[in-house]
């Protein structure tokens, strides 16, 4: 309460949430969206312990987050007082740096500290946390330790590439006859260079969910309907700030063959993780681009053009295939409109510059392939379903002249669905389009194809209109594809606004037919885990 009282004193802004994990998620999406740090505070005990699904997921995406928090007197601590837990050492393994400040006079110095790790001065940006005896929170900070040199804020340092790495590496990718550039949130802040250097190279491009929106979808190296295709055809792939996870089969050769790595990054975690590259530059991504670029001069890249042309072609095919069949999707036997049917709907009404929040699991499958915007922010890599809300919440504070739109299922958003009191007292202008289906479907599609029952994933097909009627926000219920266009358009016009949109149950999503839900042994999805049995020779 200290800290939040004289923050409103000093004109910072407090924003109220309903749940101290929602606090970090919206705090998560301002670092991500502005490149900022994003600040939240939780009150002690269990105000930490709902923070830390938040904290994880801020881990996990690398996100700039500080995280403060209180904790009983000095004098009452490890005695059974209110709220009294050891906070650091339940949220250490999952934050760049965890530290209870006892001193007040050491506390301008933590909080610099704790801001320089958490941006990713000198590591892996990500959360950070402190907390405060409550009596310190009211002590002053000695006049002689207020130095000047607290109050100014470092910057994470622009690392220069090495310039005969950039060399080595420009000639091995203006080698390559099959080039493929993968990007990640590492590549944030680096979209002209990144373009730049698809231009001069011709090679193929792969964007993630961490880099949407970086490339022009539009541009001659975009190839993202042809994912599995070139993954398995290029000989040479860069990635730029993305680790190989499981959504990239961990650059195993059972999926990328006998392709060589360059990767670039000034993220240690994202330059060398399960595969190593030929070239690993340790830089700023958009210098290292630059100096690639510079390196090749007048040189023309050897790229095979029929394949790249070939691989756009297909993409361009597929995308069009695709766009028709998210328009022209059928209902079910019982008249539930297809949920491609409210993605092409909504995709017609989204604005050029639109913030696009996705979430869900099964939904997201779908939303994540039927739905493009200029700045796009999912769960993750954690899978950390119920950040839609708060997201485009924290979207909407930050750009209040942009419009946001939250894509989301019914299931995720159950988790932080009373955060649409947040929207509507802070005024935050978002639409929130619920797909309805009345099911954690994916796990119901797993169970039935699997077990041949359904347990305890079926969910009711709520009216989640009439909840945020309640809290004063624009609701209504469509269940008819036909409907769709007004209802949009409507809820446009009065926002904050909720669309409850009743969808098929029995659509099968991409992910639901990979057997993402039931984990094989070795990779996320059944195919590749059966191309890395055969080349381990386990097949």
């Amino acid at each position: 309460m200290p800290i939040c009282m004289q923050a409103d004193v000093e004109g910072i802004w407090i924003v109220g949430v309903r749940d101290e994990r929602a606090a970090v998620y919206m705090a998560h999406a301002h670092a991500e969206l502005t490149g900022e740090l994003g600040v939240a505070l939780v009150t002690a005990g269990p105000g930490v312990t709902n923070a830390m699904t938040g904290i994880a997921n801020a881990h996990v995406s690398r996100a700039s987050v500080l995280v403060l928090s209180g904790m009983p007197t000095r004098a009452q601590e490890n005695r059974g007082a209110l709220q009294d837990l050891p906070h650091t050492d339940l949220v250490r393994s999952i934050t760049r740096y965890a530290r209870t400040v006892r001193e007040p006079g050491l506390a301008l110095q933590e909080l610099g500290e704790a801001i320089a790790r958490a941006t990713g001065q000198g590591c892996d940006p990500g959360p950070a946390y402190l907390d405060f005896p409550t009596d310190v929170l009211r002590a002053e900070v000695p006049m002689h330790m207020q130095l000047a040199e607290h109050f100014t804020s470092g910057k994470r340092p622009a690392l220069a590439p090495d310039l005969d790495q950039a060399a080595q590496a420009m000639e091995i990718l203006w080698a390559a006859r099959r080039p493929l550039v993968i990007s990640g949130r590492g590549a944030r802040g680096s979209g002209p260079e990144l373009t730049a250097l698809l231009d001069r190279s011709g090679a193929l491009y792969l964007d993630t969910g961490e880099s949407r929106g970086l490339v022009a979808d539009g541009h001659p190296s975009t190839v993202a309907a042809m994912r599995g295709g070139v993954m398995a055809e290029a000989d040479v792939v860069v990635t730029v700030g993305r680790r190989l996870d499981f959504q990239l089969a961990y650059g195993s050769p059972a999926i990328f063959h006998s392709a060589r790595f360059i990767r670039i990054a000034d993220a240690p975690s994202e330059l060398r993780d399960n595969r190593r590259g030929v070239v690993e530059l340790f830089a700023q991504p958009a210098a290292a681009l630059s100096a690639i670029v510079a390196a090749a001069g007048d040189k023309s890249p050897a790229i095979d053009r029929n394949w790249a042309a070939t691989a756009r072609s297909r993409h361009i095919q597929r995308v069009e295939q695709l766009q028709k069949s998210l328009r022209d999707a059928a209902p079910d036997m019982h008249g539930r409109m297809h949920p491609n049917r409210l993605l092409a709907a909504l995709q017609t009404h989204m604005a050029r510059d639109a913030v696009l929040v996705a979430d869900g699991g099964d939904f997201l499958s779908f939303a994540r392939v039927g739905l493009s915007a200029s700045s796009y922010l999912d769960p993750g890599s954690l899978g950390c379903i119920g950040v839609g809300t708060a997201f485009g919440v924290s979207a909407s504070l930050a750009y209040p002249g942009r419009q946001v739109i939250v894509a989301t299922g019914d299931g995720a958003f159950g988790f932080n669905a009373m955060e649409i009191d947040t929207a509507v007292r802070h005024g935050a202008r978002l639409l929130i389009v619920v797909a309805n289906n009345g099911a954690w479907q994916i796990e119901v599609n797993d169970q039935a194809d699997r077990f041949e029952k359904v347990v305890g994933t079926r969910l009711q097909f709520a009216d989640h209109a009439a909840m945020a009627r309640a809290f004063g926000m624009h609701g209504q219920r469509v269940e008819r594809a036909e409907d769709l266009d007004k209802a949009i358009t409507t809820a446009l016009q009065n926002l904050p606004a909720l669309l409850d949109v009743v969808v098929s149950p029995e659509a099968r999503s991409a992910d639901s037919r990979s057997g993402l839900a039931w984990v094989p042994d070795l990779q996320a999805v059944e195919s590749w885990d059966t191309a890395e049995r055969k080349w381990r020779g386990q097949a």
